[in-house]
């Protein structure tokens, strides 16, 4: 039967055959990015390798001139668009690295940049971007947000959108950094490279060093890393299709991406080999770990790599192989460190911390510090100190212990019992992590006749000892609170129920003591919140 123009079959335009990881790697031999990229190290980290056993490098991405990798894919998509398009403008959505590279390179083109920010990017961020002449819009939580934000911009001003990772020029500059890591492992003496290991957001760092690597080197094993609250990418990997996430955590805001892209996920399932997740006390400890190696501070993104490596050290159990972490940015709010800090002992479990309930009576201190002395595995430093008196039977302490390595906080709280001390282990306790051990104490009706003191202590073995020894035993702690924060001398604030009789007693006692301090008792902030 002849097939009339009514019925004739509808002939649908012939979709372009995907790219193949050898296409992937033609386009990226061709990329431009070194008109404002540069080539970064391969470091080799030597105590993270002496540590794990294993050689661990480093490739540095944080030294790029906008401290993140971002900057290679976002010139790239612009070296490629026309005249036309650069004339009219670009646009993107970003939490803060690619917003800098695409700023950047705008800037070099001689183009406007309109940048679209999710509220939640940190100040350093967003005061790059305009510092590099970008037009900063700040829309919604998260990527996503920006992104839908984005896109209606780009229709009402004629802007070309430029995508922080699912577009093939994109993901061909990324990939410029595989190609650096295999000239570089030449000059380290060993072109030996069992895996890589690439923080993944929306998915354009993994999917251009796959291309490459899997094109190049396919034995190289490619571990993606992803936040535990952020895990888009393997969620989909493991359904099969895309899926988006009703929210996402912001500690990783580089990596904060609700839905990843279509090209980096087909790439991603085709060519990454496996997967790790890693959380917040994680990423926080592996920060530090890059500090230590090259005095670097890097984001929580460019850090994940790291900690991964250690997680996976750990559950495979390797000696000998080498692994290569992407450090993937370094633009870091200062005002985080105090968190990465505090977060980075209990990540890599060099601190433990309990809740102890010991008898409230004289002399209950000095023996709850001979069972830290008495602990298996040797004495450990007091790293936290919070007690305030409110019971007439009972003292619960809250403290923090340095420890030997994982998993020692259950053996430390069995001890405590064996001792006769009621012991909570709290060690992986969010409530007390973030809270609590900031909120230990309050009035109380019991501490009569109290004197508030501020100390100096000096930081070292028996200072607190010292302290107890030379009280007199009718004096009794009813408020104490230590922190170390890592410097030479700590900060102590004691109260002690010292009866008006023993005034001259307590000028004596101070005397020997020795240690600087500041007497509070009249201070308003304490008769507010903590006087009885």
């Amino acid at each position: 039967m002849p097939v009339s123009a009514s019925n004739r079959p509808e002939r649908r335009a012939a979709q372009p055959a995907p790219l193949t990881p050898s296409d992937y790697l033609r386009k990226t031999l061709t990329a431009r990015v070194y008109d404002v990229a540069r080539e970064t190290p391969l470091e080799p980290a030597r105590n993270l390798s002496r540590r794990l056993h294993n050689k661990v490098l480093f490739k540095r991405e944080d030294q790029q001139p906008v401290f993140s990798f971002k900057l290679r894919g976002a010139y790239n998509k612009l070296a490629h668009l026309t005249p036309e398009q650069l004339q009219r403008g670009v646009i993107c959505a970003s939490a803060g690295n690619h917003a800098q590279g695409v700023a950047l390179g705008a800037h070099k083109l001689g183009t406007r940049a309109v940048i679209v920010m999710p509220t939640t990017t940190p100040q350093v961020k967003i005061e790059a971007v305009r510092a590099l002449g970008g037009e900063v819009v700040l829309h919604g939580d998260s990527y996503s947000d920006a992104a839908q934000h984005a896109s209606a911009l780009a229709e009402q001003q004629g802007l070309t959108f430029v995508h922080p990772f699912d577009d093939p020029d994109v993901i061909a500059g990324q990939g410029t950094i595989a190609l650096e890591m295999l000239r570089q492992l030449q000059s380290l003496g060993s072109n030996r490279l069992d895996a890589v290991f690439v923080a993944i957001g929306g998915g354009g760092l993994i999917a251009g060093v796959a291309s490459v690597l899997k094109a190049v080197r396919p034995e190289v094993r490619i571990i993606g890393v992803q936040m535990s609250d952020s895990d888009a990418m393997l969620r989909s990997v493991q359904t099969g299709e895309r899926v988006q996430l009703d929210d996402v955590g912001l500690f990783s805001d580089g990596t904060a991406v609700k839905r990843v892209g279509e090209e980096t996920f087909r790439l991603a399932r085709e060519l990454v080999d496996g997967f790790v997740t890693v959380d917040t006390d994680e990423v926080c400890a592996a920060i530090k770990d890059v500090f230590i190696d090259t005095r670097s501070i890097v984001e929580p993104a460019g850090a994940m790599a790291v900690a991964a490596i250690k997680k996976y050290v750990a559950e495979h159990k390797t000696r000998g192989e080498t692994y290569a972490a992407i450090l993937c940015g370094a633009n870091m709010n200062f005002d985080r460190l105090r968190f990465v800090a505090e977060r980075a002992e209990v990540g890599e479990e060099r601190e433990a911390l309990f809740a102890v309930t010991i008898p409230e009576e004289r002399g209950s201190f000095l023996r709850f510090l001979q069972a830290i002395g008495n602990l298996p595995g040797g004495p450990r430093n007091v790293t936290e100190f919070n007690y305030r008196i409110h019971d007439a039977a009972v003292a619960h302490v809250f403290v923090g212990l340095t420890t030997h390595g994982r998993g020692e906080s259950a053996k430390i709280a069995a001890a405590f019992e064996k001792q006769g001390f009621a012991t909570l282990d709290l060690t992986h306790d969010d409530l007390a992590q973030e809270h609590i051990r900031h909120m230990v104490g309050g009035h109380s009706p019991l501490a009569q006749d109290e004197r508030l003191l501020r100390f100096v202590f000096p930081e070292r073995p028996g200072a607190l000892l010292k302290f107890l020894t030379l009280m007199r035993p009718s004096w009794n702690i009813s408020l104490f609170h230590y922190r170390n924060q890592g410097a030479d001398y700590g900060r102590i604030l004691v109260g002690l129920q010292v009866p008006p009789k023993d005034g001259k007693a307590f000028e004596r006692f101070l005397r020997e003591l020795g240690y600087p301090y500041v007497e509070e008792t009249h201070n308003p902030v304490y008769r507010l919140f903590l006087r009885g």
